[in-house]
């Protein structure tokens, strides 16, 4: 009695991680029957190399498969380089161009050197999908390609949105969920991970292991990360982004820069401490602590994970040796404005945020050395601030603003 009282607590413990952050578990009870076996699961989350340069949005799925891992669990890191040739269309109102064989061989390499950052490489396979699909005869894919309807691809959002406008949708764009799904086929996937664009994909893998005679994995959606604006989801493009390769003193002032509130989303879904620290923190700030305290510590998590404990000591230090100039108060005003063409030139950045009285004013300040953005003195007036960017910026030693540009 007491043995079995221990397993179910440890399954409930076990189904509580595995659900932390996450946006959709389907289906539950599917997983706590997988989990009762008692063998380690197989996990799969597959990444086409399309962009090689990891960011911390990229980061929430493969900390969900760290979390598994931890728990027993074995990951299956796959590498699409036959869907990578493809394009994936998700999300899309167009149809994405294809990598040749030499970009996507290039970017699968940069993954491979990215993603131990994260996960154990003891407890993780990098799988191919070539390995099966380039096996795959004409007789072979139009056999897998008759297990759908075309009506039941337009069901898919995206399609369904492209197809209403008149937007043109090639044939081999159908053929992307179908791989994607066989690939939890011929991994015998227990569970595969997904952000909620994948939702379409990932339960194609459930259908299509029904149809080859096997149980049907459990699909684990994750949210999009919002990226430093809180707003925009993270992305280069948006200069909203927290680069895993960035200098350890980027990473921690840019998670620095991020809003009392966001800190929270961030932990969530980035952090590896557990979730009692997590609420003990929340129910410690609620009291009265200083929320900069536990952004703190949370800044040099990420930057020991990505590069060391040391360099994450000597970006706080760093930090504070930059912020102690004027000393920059806990509390400051936070200011929204906008540029409507993509960026701004930091006097009018300035300008907007209330800092200076003009443009005139803003271009005195950053001649005399007096203008700081994100701790970093500011000597040409023709820098430019991207939309999606969160910045603190400092006019002087007292005035100061934590400006979101959208």
């Amino acid at each position: 009695m007491i043995e079995m009282t221990h397993q179910k607590h440890t399954q409930t413990d076990a189904l509580a991680q595995i659900k932390r952050g996450a946006h959709e578990l389907l289906i539950e009870d599917e997983l706590k029957h997988k989990l009762s076996l008692g063998r380690p699961l197989r996990v799969k989350a597959g990444f086409d190399p399309t962009a090689p340069d990891l960011h911390l949005g990229h980061t929430v799925l493969l900390n969900k498969m760290r979390q598994l891992q931890d728990l027993g669990h074995h990951a299956l890191f796959l590498i699409g380089d036959f869907t990578g040739m493809i394009g994936d269309p998700s999300g899309k109102n167009t149809t994405r161009p294809p990598l040749s064989r030499e970009q996507v061989l290039a970017n699968a390499q940069s993954y491979r050197d990215q993603v131990f950052k994260v996960l154990d490489p003891e407890k993780t396979e990098i799988v191919f999908n070539s390995t099966w699909m380039d096996k795959f005869s004409a007789v072979d894919l139009i056999k897998l390609a008759a297990t759908h309807t075309v009506a039941q691809m337009l069901e898919r959002d995206d399609f369904s949105k492209r197809y209403k406008g008149n937007q043109p949708i090639a044939i081999h764009e159908f053929i992307y969920p179908l791989v994607q799904g066989y690939d939890s086929v011929a991994l015998k996937a227990d569970i595969e991970l997904g952000g909620t664009d994948q939702k379409f994909n990932l339960l194609m893998g459930r259908e299509l292991q029904k149809h080859y005679g096997q149980p049907a994995q459990c699909v684990l959606t994750m949210p999009l990360l919002e990226g430093l604006d809180g707003i925009n989801k993270m992305s280069k493009s948006l200069g909203n982004y927290v680069g895993i390769n960035e200098d350890p003193q980027q990473i921690f002032g840019k998670l620095m820069s991020i809003s009392d509130d966001l800190m929270w989303r961030y932990i969530e879904l980035l952090s590896f401490e557990s979730l009692t620290t997590i609420q003990r923190w929340m129910k410690e700030v609620e009291e009265g602590r200083n929320p900069m305290d536990i952004k703190i510590t949370f800044a040099k998590e990420i930057v020991s994970r990505f590069h060391s404990q040391p360099d994450a000591d000597w970006a706080l230090e760093d930090f504070q040796d930059r912020h102690s100039h004027g000393g920059i108060p806990d509390q400051i005003p936070e200011v929204n404005i906008s540029a409507p063409s993509g960026s701004i030139v930091v006097p009018q950045l300035l300008r907007q945020a209330g800092l200076v009285d003009g443009t005139s004013e803003a271009m005195r300040m950053i001649q005399q050395g007096a203008v700081r953005l994100d701790g970093e003195r500011i000597n040409d007036k023709s820098v430019v601030v991207k939309a999606g960017t969160v910045v603190v910026a400092q006019v002087g030693k007292r005035k100061f603003a934590r400006i979101t540009v959208q």
